[in-house]
């Protein structure tokens, strides 16, 4: 299977073209190198099977030169700053919406009839069904990211319908692992290595938040892939438990071995558009037969250890 996947080097996407490139595929990795790292594929990049091209999804002759001759697409680039959304509005609406709709036209001009699509559980809102399914209704959106992704999966789904193409998309939690580099974890780790003695959390810590540990998330991708043949196919992607930002705290420092002082902003929310409670009901895609075989916890601490023994990814964020 010939492969083109948006955001190769990123974090989720590097870890993707490994996996292809293991099960015998041929990759196409487009991406601007804007937030990921090359040296995320140094497993892959020896192979014959790997091609790289720095490109800008926001070009569409460069997307229709390159996407040609591929079976499927993983679109996995985006811009996944929710925080700083209100900043720069635009580029969400740029990053996320315009670039897939670049890549849809890009795909109906090569004949490329699949994609597969990184959402985010952020399309929910402020949910009051939790754990929240995928045909839970649709509250006003809470953040730029969110409504940027849900633009996206309205475009996709559009697209299928006019041009016979079918779809597969994930409304992710927040995954952690290996080449993680943006996130509560990553952020916390950041402020401690730094400084062990202090730690500012934004909110007051009760916020309840989901973590999947990324090669659970790709083998739950590859799964329904294989399983299931809809036109449209959604899926949430998680664990069944959630935990406090307070605790996530506790699992990190414990990690690292430090004893600082914890200082809290204050509020439910950490920044505007951050979701207080992100809890997904994930038994449509287990019934395929897929379950995470870490826990939260388990991931957090996987994902603490990948950072001190690659503390080069720290100053990659400065």
């Amino acid at each position: 299977m010939k492969c083109f996947v948006t955001g190769g080097v990123g974090f989720i996407g590097s870890n993707l073209v490994d996996r292809l490139i293991t099960d015998g595929n041929e990759v196409t990795c487009f991406d601007n190198f804007s937030s990921g790292q090359e040296k995320f594929l140094k497993d892959s990049a020896y192979s014959r099977s790997l091609h790289l091209i720095k490109g800008d999804l926001l070009d569409p002759d460069m997307i229709k030169d390159s996407i040609k001759g591929h079976d499927i697409v993983f679109h996995l680039a985006a811009n996944a700053d929710v925080r700083h959304g209100p900043d720069h509005p635009r580029k969400d609406l740029e990053q996320n919406t315009i670039a897939t709709f670049n890549i849809l036209e890009g795909m109906i001009k090569a004949g490329i009839k699949r994609i597969v699509f990184s959402s985010t559980g952020s399309v929910y809102g402020e949910t009051q069904v939790i754990p929240t399914p995928e045909d839970a209704p649709f509250p006003v959106q809470t953040s730029l990211y969110g409504a940027s992704k849900l633009a996206c999966e309205g475009l996709i789904s559009a697209f299928c319908e006019a041009f016979d193409m079918k779809a597969w998309i994930f409304r992710f939690v927040s995954i952690t692992g290996e080449r993680y580099s943006h996130g509560h974890v990553f952020d916390f780790c950041m402020q401690l290595i730094k400084d062990p003695s202090q730690l500012v959390v934004l909110g007051d810590g009760s916020q309840k938040k989901s973590y999947l540990y990324v090669r659970d998330c790709i083998n739950g991708v590859l799964m329904a892939l294989k399983k299931t043949n809809e036109r449209i196919n959604i899926f949430n992607l998680g664990t069944d438990e959630y935990i406090e930002v307070k605790e996530s705290v506790r699992t990190i420092v414990n990690a690292l071995g430090v004893n600082p002082r914890i200082t809290y902003t204050g509020g439910i929310r950490g920044w505007i558009g951050d979701n207080s409670f992100i809890y997904l009901d994930c038994s449509k895609i287990r019934k395929l037969g897929w379950q995470p075989e870490l826990s939260i916890r388990e991931s957090i601490i996987r994902t603490v250890q990948y950072i001190m023994q690659n503390q080069w990814i720290l100053n990659s964020r400065e």
